[in-house]
């Protein structure tokens, strides 16, 4: 069984998923970085894949791209650093990033390579519904790769619907329209799409992401979906701390407080 499926099927509240970007702060880091995560109880890790026009993205995760793509880094490293990744580290990993560089190297080839190196599944922000549908979930089911789909307070329930109809790990559900970065706390306009959501009674499990930056953000998505998606945070501790594990632990310290 897919290991995302595993995840949400052995544990149903408080998942905690961390996002960072690939070759950030160092090339080198990719690897470090996920074994440090996992070593500190995390329960799923995003891996971002750099890339010059990120729209969906703060100012943080933004330069964070910008550094590693100057540092080198690109899909084909990427799949080399992780090569025998799954040697070591057991929780669910998802690679998240863009459709131009995933279409650059081959949408099944990326999958493949996915299947090889021990990647569950993909978050690709800019994939339209109508093409995920008809030409990329049948490659991405070919190798078991849950391609997970996201919703904001502007989805409509028929959308929402339709991907929880045609997906099968769970649903990403950002926390507001604007582009990704820390807030310190969810307004009512939030909570209330939030409830909305929650009263549709969708057969996915939802992660919520987008502004978790605190243990009052922390607390509010983990009352209100399966649990949360951490990225400029821990973006912004990498940048900031000596080292990767202090980094980490930082995180942990931030999140509880």
């Amino acid at each position: 069984m897919n290991r995302i499926k595993q995840l949400f099927e052995k544990k149903q509240k408080d998942i905690l998923s961390i996002y960072f970007t690939a070759g950030f702060p160092n090339l080198n880091d990719t690897c470090d970085v996920i074994r440090e995560l996992e070593a500190n109880g995390i329960d799923l890790i995003e891996i971002g894949i750099p890339f010059s026009d990120p729209m969906a993205d703060g100012p943080t995760i933004q330069d964070s791209g910008t550094i590693a793509l100057k540092n080198g880094m690109t899909l084909k490293i990427l799949f080399s650093q992780l090569i025998d990744i799954r040697k070591e580290v057991n929780i669910p990993l998802i690679m998240m990033g863009y459709l131009n560089p995933i279409m650059q190297y081959g949408f099944e080839n990326f999958c493949k390579q996915c299947k090889e190196t021990g990647i569950d599944g993909a978050i690709i922000p800019d994939l339209p519904f109508n093409d995920y549908i008809n030409e990329f979930k049948p490659i991405a089911d070919k190798y078991d790769i849950k391609i997970v789909m996201l919703i904001t307070p502007e989805t409509s329930e028929e959308r929402i619907r339709l991907i929880d109809e045609h997906t099968d790990s769970f649903i990403y559900m950002v926390s507001s329209a604007a582009t990704t970065g820390a807030q310190k706390s969810f307004d009512e306009k939030k909570q209330d799409y939030f409830r909305r959501i929650n009263s549709m009674n969708l057969r996915n499990p939802r992660l919520i992401g987008f502004g978790i930056s605190n243990k009052a953000t922390l607390d509010a998505a983990q009352a209100n979906a399966s649990g949360a998606i951490v990225g400029s945070k821990f973006i912004t501790l990498l940048k900031e701390s000596i080292n990767i594990k202090e980094a980490v632990k930082n995180l942990k310290e931030v999140l509880s407080k």
